[in-house]
């Protein structure tokens, strides 16, 4: 089965046309290889998935005839995602709280006395 095609099936990307564009980008990998959407894939083969900021690892099972339902997904892959990266996860968002986004207009009246404190510590 395609690459592209097993990560729709087993529902790592909503559409087709998703997991092929994540393989073109480079995000997809076979045992260590970047691969193009058409590769084929095979039994015990491990995959690498980068998406949302996570690089998923995966062991194809079974190679599945068409798309599967939620529950029926860990017949034909195992997880072998290390918990470090939805650990780093979590803090990124939490970095993404604390911090304002660039354009959002003027400082807010805590913003100005924090900006305030930490111009006057260093004086």
């Amino acid at each position: 089965m395609r690459v592209d095609k097993y990560l729709w099936c087993t529902r790592y990307f909503k559409t087709r046309n998703q997991a092929t564009v994540a393989c073109k980008k480079g995000q997809v990998k076979v045992n260590g290889d970047a691969v193009k959407p058409s590769r084929e894939l095979y039994i015990l083969d491990i995959v690498d998935v980068r998406k949302n900021q996570i690089n998923y690892k995966l062991k194809v099972n079974d190679i599945p005839t068409s798309r599967v339902g939620a529950k029926l997904v860990d017949i034909y892959r195992t997880d072998i995602t290390p918990k470090t990266e939805f650990e780093t996860q979590d803090l990124l968002k939490y970095s993404k709280d604390y911090y304002r986004k660039k354009g959002t207009g003027r400082p807010t009246k805590k913003d100005r006395r924090d900006i305030d404190d930490y111009t006057s510590e260093e004086e």
